[in-house]
């Protein structure tokens, strides 16, 4: 395996690809009583269209999530989940819109913990009934989510600023394309993305690795199949959104808003992670709790402390969010992009860019401390073919003045879209 040392962080890193084609991170950590391990599928919501062999698929909304639920069944009629907890473990997953990720955290037992979690994800079973079954179960998710505010929310704006991307429709699906699943749909999505050429197991705690790596070969076998290719649809038209402004009425306390732009994203690799750094430490500089735009509107009363603010990169999309609790989520829209406009005239105080750039990196370094975060973290590099531990090399090195062009070029006139929720009236 590929050792890689991190003396700026204090860590080691061992990687290697299988015949089967499987990537492989460990990160060993000697004399810790805590395991975590991550076994991901580069397969998630938004992957609905997508060519494998030459052949062309199109699939319903949700199948991806509804995989995730049938892939802790078991063929002797256990449950995963069951088992897992039984073995000393905390296992759960997650699907994304661009991955599926399942997980296990431990104190004891790691090698037989890791051998379930291996084998429950190489192991499909779905039957007529017990997809039949799910169906209500996820109908239920979907609907609770639609009764969410966070979740409408979130997902208006991304409809005002997509017109095509699939990233704009709910990872779930929605009650009617749900009822399209099959067992054959889900044996046919299983088959094209859940292949060991298009995973990655990642892990972390005191372990031998190439132990870890044995294990995995013993499980998954040496077969190597084709990778899918998704399909996100025709290109979006330029950067503006197609809906500046959004209103709905909900049953909410106070009004609350998410303001939100798109850009344009790096590919992959090291470029592509530069720019997750500079999006986030300039996203900190213009809204983040010390900045002046927050401190001022906090003080006026027009922000309180449910206040946020983060930059997606996902399936080939990039994007921003600023949201929070406003009586008059107007102003703040306008407050914001006259900020925008000052920094962008002016830029960023020198001893405010360093004092945030260090707040970054401690969080970064708090973050290490989290082997769950260690390993999703590494995955996601892996898919996107970056290594997510040089991150905090690279932010040493991000400058003011990328922070600032960042700001110049995605909060540039009309760029910026307002999604709003507010009290329904008796």
């Amino acid at each position: 395996m590929r050792k890689t040392e991190y003396p700026n962080i204090g860590e080691t890193l061992y990687t290697d690809t299988l015949p089967n084609g499987l990537r492989l991170c460990v990160v060993p950590k000697k004399g810790f009583r805590s395991f975590f391990a991550a076994f991901a599928v580069d397969y998630g919501g938004d992957c609905r269209s997508f060519t494998l062999d030459g052949q062309p698929w199109h699939t319903p909304a949700g199948v991806a999530h509804y995989l995730e639920h049938k892939m802790f069944d078991m063929p002797d009629g256990d449950n995963a989940l069951n088992l897992l907890n039984a073995n000393g473990a905390d296992p759960n997953a997650f699907t994304g819109n661009d991955m599926t990720c399942y997980y296990f955290q431990c104190t004891e037992r790691f090698e037989e913990n890791l051998r379930l979690l291996l084998h429950f994800v190489s192991t499909p079973y779905f039957t007529e009934e017990t997809v039949q079954k799910e169906q209500g179960i996820i109908t239920q998710e979907i609907l609770m989510g639609e009764d969410d505010p966070g979740n409408r929310i979130f997902y208006n704006l991304l409809e005002q600023l997509y017109a095509h991307h699939p990233l704009r429709e709910r990872i779930a699906g929605t009650v009617e394309s749900i009822r399209e699943i099959t067992p054959e749909v889900l044996h046919s999505c299983y088959r094209a993305f859940y292949t060991p050429a298009n995973m990655c197991l990642c892990v972390e705690g005191d372990v031998d690795q190439e132990q870890v790596s044995r294990i995995a070969r013993e499980i998954l076998g040496s077969e190597r199949a084709s990778v899918p290719q998704p399909d996100f649809g025709e290109p979006e038209d330029g950067l503006l959104p197609a809906e500046a402004m959004r209103r709905e009425a909900m049953a909410v306390s106070a009004p609350q808003f998410l303001i939100g732009a798109k850009f344009e994203s790096e590919k992959e690799g090291e470029a592509l992670l530069r720019q997750r750094l500079v999006s986030q430490l300039a996203l900190r500089l213009l809204v983040g709790a010390s900045s002046p735009f927050y401190t001022r509107l906090y003080a006026e009363g027009l922000l309180n402390r449910d206040f946020d603010y983060e930059s997606d990169f996902i399936s080939g999309t990039a994007s921003l969010f600023i949201g929070g609790e406003s009586e008059e989520p107007e102003k703040v829209f306008e407050a914001l992009q006259q900020e925008a406009a000052r920094v962008a005239a002016e830029g960023f105080p020198a001893e405010r860019f360093e004092r945030a750039k260090r707040a970054s990196l401690g969080a970064r370094l708090r973050g290490l401390e989290d082997f769950g975060n260690v390993c999703i973290s590494l995955a996601s590099g892996v898919f996107e073919n970056y290594g997510s531990l040089d991150a905090i090399a690279m932010l040493d090195q991000v400058t003011k003045s990328e922070c600032e062009a960042f700001v110049r070029d995605v909060f540039s006139p009309g760029r910026l879209a307002i999604s709003i929720i507010e009290p329904k009236k008796d």
